[in-house]
């Protein structure tokens, strides 16, 4: 009897239906993520959004910074020394620009200026600006003495230059003290420049300052038989410096960079520049001129004993 082969029916069925069970698990499993897809792409389409407007941000910032940067570099340490590179159409000698209407050109120095060869600088005194003057610093508050005054002082007097010297105030120091200390180191004689107080440092306590000043100058005037001159910088003395009583003593402003002296009150010199070249002198130094002729600086400097003003 031959056998006729199994059927596979009910296998083929569970077949057929295991795999239309794996087939729609499959379907449903490839589904769900299609839907969640498209919300995630605009999730990180925002992510990506938000970071491009900060890196944008940061870079504008950062722009308007050096903006501010460029402008207060010019404002604060450009602009105030204009003057040094403007062209130069008139009276120019010793590297700079001469101011117009003056006759009588001068100097100051101080250690700073190193060795000085004055035969070299008596030179200047035949140019057609001539260096008549010259201040020189001799002391600094109570107990420092410029190392090349004595030097300076004598060689001035030796080639011919009217002569000067001044105190650098430290306000931190008594005030008598500080004049004693100049009293002692300065010995002035007929036809030197009276003693100059040089005022450029504030102090928390500007009304004492400004009394402790008037110690000073009243100490040395008494010493000296003559009024000191006052020397400090346009705005300082037009800030602080504005007691009826220091308009009394020869004032030597300090005022760089402008074609003409602003203050309104009467001045004696003008300190009108700190890059001027002489010969004879390895840096830059301050240049000056007198309000008035060459006699009427004469007139200004200490008479001998025997004359009288």
């Amino acid at each position: 009897m031959v056998k006729e082969p199994p059927i596979l029916v009910v296998n083929k069925d569970r077949k057929q239906t295991g795999v239309r069970k794996r087939t729609s698990s499959t379907k449903h499993a490839a589904a769900k993520p299609r839907k969640k897809a498209p919300v995630k792409k605009e999730k990180k389409k925002k992510g990506k959004v938000s970071e491009d407007m900060l890196l944008w941000g940061h870079y504008v910032a950062m722009g308007v910074a050096a903006v501010l940067i460029v402008i207060s570099c010019y404002y604060f340490f450009i602009r105030p020394y204009a003057y040094r590179w403007k062209p130069c159409y008139g009276l120019k000698a010793y590297g700079v620009c001469l101011p117009y209407g003056y006759q009588v050109h001068g100097f100051d120095i101080s250690h700073h200026q190193g060795i000085i060869d004055w035969k070299m600088l008596q030179s200047t005194q035949n140019t057609p600006f001539p260096i008549r003057f010259v201040f020189m610093k001799a002391s600094e508050g109570g107990d420092f003495s410029d190392e090349n005054f004595s030097d300076n002082f004598a060689a001035a007097k030796k080639n011919g230059f009217i002569r000067g010297a001044y105190h650098f105030y430290n306000p931190k120091t008594s005030p008598e003290r500080q004049a004693d200390f100049f009293i002692q180191s300065v010995k002035l004689e007929p036809g030197d420049l009276p003693p100059v107080l040089d005022i450029e440092t504030r102090s928390r306590d500007m009304e004492k300052l400004c009394g402790d000043l008037k110690i000073w100058l009243k100490r040395v005037e008494e010493y000296y038989k003559v009024k000191p001159i006052l020397y400090t910088s346009y705005k300082f003395k037009t800030r602080y410096l504005k007691d009826s009583i220091f308009d009394t003593y020869p004032y030597w402003i300090a005022h760089y960079y402008v074609d003409s002296v602003r203050y309104e009150g009467e001045w004696r010199f003008w300190q009108h520049t700190d890059v001027g070249t002489l010969p004879g002198v390895r840096r830059k130094v301050d240049l000056n001129v007198f309000n008035g002729s060459l006699e009427e600086l004469k007139m200004l400097t200490i008479p001998s004993p025997s004359k009288k003003r």
